[in-house]
This record gives structure tokens, C-alpha cells and sequence, in this order.
């Protein structure tokens, strides 16, 4: 038996009046994603775990099979992890975003989706004047950006995910508590080195949101996980184009599978995902793959771009491998869900519990749910499950 897990990030939601209280996956046309739960079985899983902070770090640690009650330490110290960056036994990791400050508010937490170029150039400008002995930072992949600090510093401070206060007064969520004063300077100093840089004016004269502040969150020490190899027995792979969760997979032992075209937003190469994910099973059991665009629209608060997004999960992701297992030389099972719901409305995470729906090529017996969105799994035969055991679940289901 093969197993795949499909993940669409924030793809779950609310209903909306505009949609006449439907959901936007009640709303988009996802006929694969329905075919999964109308001939298999579905549920509901948590994967936030009570008084947890819904973000994707934790809801995607939970899928691979970690229980982040257990595992969890931070998210960046996963980030780094894909980056390459080497976090010794009492350094910090942080998130640093490049942000859009607009009369002192928090007016976009990406910068218009930044390029790497122009963020890589900006990421080091703050390091050439603010890196020293203790602080160092790295570019990452458009706004999304380390900060590694030595002895411990920062690490008991109180930060706050940039996404979450969209529009809200800057000084209102500058960091807080232990170190936090330190941690305000570097957001603070950071301002005037950006405000006047040449990628900044460019950005401006064009239209677009300038990079003009980082914001530091979502630091932690690195953390220590068994090999999933040793907890499943099996030989794993994961595909995604966000840092954060291909570093799960690095400290979780996974192969990391890069396909050409994938960005982490709204023009990631769908297809080719669902391809290489096929592929990938020739030489491994398991593969994650993850996909960020309905998480990307849902901050955004685009409800058009949002159904697009899961629409186009559906179809090129969902679909390619839904037709190539129907072929595969084995018997393949397929799970498909959300990491957490990210409402349009709210252009946030929270942590309600997600639909999942599995379905095996082999042999199945389906349960009542006759489509995937957040209502109709509910008809689904396992109920609400906890998601850290989704993995032995499907692999179960692949068993039977």
C-alpha cells in the first residue's frame, strides 16, 4: 500500500452571506476532493490542540504525525531548518517578515507578496547595519525572513503573527515581556534603512506595497523528533513550497522533493505537485504534499481568489493523482484536508476542527458523507479525531 496526504492550507472556512451561507468549499467546484469523501470515509480532525496558537506550524506538525503538545518549540526553527541555517543549543530563531507600515498601521503582512530578489536585497541591508555578535539575519523566500539570536535572547518575549493584526495600530503589538525591548529596537531600526532604500522607491513608484519594516514573531529553540521512518515504519517524502513545512519534514526525517514553478501563492505549479507526488511514490510510501494558496487568499480576505485557489487544488493537484493512482501499479490510499481554517472574513487561522476524507483504491467501503466541505463530513464514519492520529488512521484504512 502507497499512501498520499493532500493538504490545502486554510482551504476550510465559514459561511458567508454572499455565498448565501454557504462556505467556500461548499461554494467551489471541487469534484475530486467530493469523489474522495463520496466513495471513502470522512470525519473532522483537531488539529490545534487546546490553548495552542492556531498557526500553520502547528496544525501541519499535527498532520505529518507529531503531536505539537509534545514536539512543538517554535516555528521558525523549522524554517530554518529548509533553509540550511544551523541552530545551536541556546540560539533563538524568529520569523522576520517584511511588512507594510501605512500611517502606523499594520497595513500588509507580506509587502505585496515581495519578489525574492527585492527581499533578499532589503533582508540584507538590515544585516549589514543591525547584524552583529548576537543578532544575524537571513533571507528566506519573498516575505518570509530569519532572525537568529545567540544566549537565549528573546526567547520567553511575547510576539505576535503579523497576519493576525492586519490593519491594527503597529505599536499596539510591538513585542512584549522578557527582552522585548530589545527586540522593539531591531523592529524600529529597521524602518529608517528600509523607508528610502532603491527596492522600497521602485515598489512605490509602481504601485505596490513597500517592504518598509520587519516584524519579529514565532521564535523558538530547535526542537527534536523522532524519525517518522522510526515512529511509521515507513519510508517518507513531503512536497511544499513554504519553508516552514518542508523543515517538519527535514527534522522528521522526510525527503524533501522540490518541483519546478511552486511558489507558496496563487501561481504555484498545482500540476506539477500532484505529479512529482506520483512519482515520488516509485521509491517511498508515504508522501505529504502541501499546498499554501487558499491559505495566501483567505489572509488576503479575496474571496474570488480563494475559491480559485481551491478550485485549482482540486483540479490539478487533487485530480492528477486521484487519476494517476486509479493507475498506479499499487494499491494507493488518499487522504485530503485542510491544515485549519483561514475565513476570508476574518483573514486569520482558527482552530476549529478541519474536514478530512479518505479513500483507497482497493477495496472500500464508503460512509454517508456525499461531498468534502466542512458539513457534509460530519455525516462521515470516524467522527472527530485528534489530528496527530491521522497518520496511523490512514494508514489503517489503507489495511483494512
Amino acid at each position: 500500500m502507497k499512501y498520499v496526504v493532500l493538504i490545502g492550507d486554510g482551504m476550510a472556512d465559514e459561511p458567508l452571506e454572499e455565498l448565501g451561507g454557504k462556505t467556500v468549499l461548499q461554494k467551489a467546484n471541487t469534484p475530486n476532493m467530493d469523489h474522495i469523501a463520496r466513495n471513502g470515509r470522512a470525519g473532522l480532525a483537531r488539529t490545534v490542540p487546546e490553548g495552542m496558537h492556531p498557526g500553520s506550524d502547528v496544525a501541519n506538525m499535527s498532520i505529518i504525525g507529531y503531536d505539537p503538545k509534545k514536539y512543538y518549540s517554535g516555528r521558525a526553527p523549522l524554517e530554518a531548518a529548509s533553509m540550511g541555517i544551523k541552530i545551536a543549543g541556546d540560539d533563538v530563531a524568529f520569523r522576520c517578515n517584511l511588512i507594510t507600515i501605512n500611517d502606523g498601521l499594520i497595513a500588509d503582512y507580506s509587502s505585496g507578496h515581495i519578489t525574492n530578489a527585492e527581499a533578499k536585497e532589503l533582508i540584507e541591508a538590515v544585516d549589514a547595519k543591525l547584524g552583529n555578535a548576537t543578532f544575524s539575519f537571513y533571507p528566506g523566500i519573498s516575505y518570509r525572513h530569519l532572525l537568529v539570536s545567540k544566549g537565549s535572547l528573546g526567547s520567553e518575549t511575547k510576539c505576535t503573527p503579523p497576519h493576525d493584526v492586519i490593519d491594527q495600530e503597529r505599536l499596539l503589538h510591538m513585542p512584549v515581556g522578557k527582552d522585548s525591548e530589545v527586540l522593539s529596537e531591531l523592529i524600529e531600526a529597521s524602518m529608517p534603512i528600509l523607508e528610502n532604500h532603491p527596492v522600497n522607491e521602485k515598489r512605490i513608484n509602481e504601485g505596490k506595497n513597500p517592504g518598509n519594516s520587519i516584524w519579529l514573531w514565532g521564535q523558538g529553540f530547535a526542537p527534536a523528533f523522532p524519525l517518522f521512518s522510526e515512529l511509521y515504519g515507513l519510508k517518507g517524502a513531503i512536497i511544499s513550497a513554504v519553508d516552514l513545512v518542508n523543515g517538519i519534514g527535514i527534522y522528521a526525517g522526510l525527503d524533501v522533493i522540490k518541483v519546478p514553478g511552486a511558489t507558496g501563492y496563487l501561481d504555484t505549479n498545482y500540476k506539477g505537485k500532484g505529479e512529482y507526488a506520483m512519482k515520488a511514490l516509485d521509491d517511498h510510501d508515504f508522501v505529504f504534499v502541501h499546498v499554501e494558496a487558499p491559505d495566501e487568499a483567505g489572509h488576503m480576505g479575496n474571496l474570488k481568489a480563494k475559491i480559485q485557489a481551491i478550485e485549482d487544488f482540486d483540479e490539478k493537484v487533487v485530480g492528477t493523482v486521484l487519476k494517476a493512482a486509479m493507475e498506479y501499479s499499487e494499491a494507493v490510499t488518499i487522504m485530503v484536508l485542510p491544515d485549519h481554517p483561514t475565513p476570508v472574513a476574518r483573514r486569520t487561522h482558527t482552530s476549529v476542527p478541519i474536514p478530512f476524507a479518505v479513500y483507497s483504491t482497493a477495496a472500500d467501503e464508503p460512509d454517508d458523507a456525499q461531498a468534502f466541505d466542512e458539513e457534509s463530513v460530519k455525516k462521515g464514519s470516524f467522527g472527530t479525531v485528534y489530528a496527530a492520529d491521522l497518520v496511523g488512521i490512514l494508514i489503517r484504512s489503507g489495511q483494512q
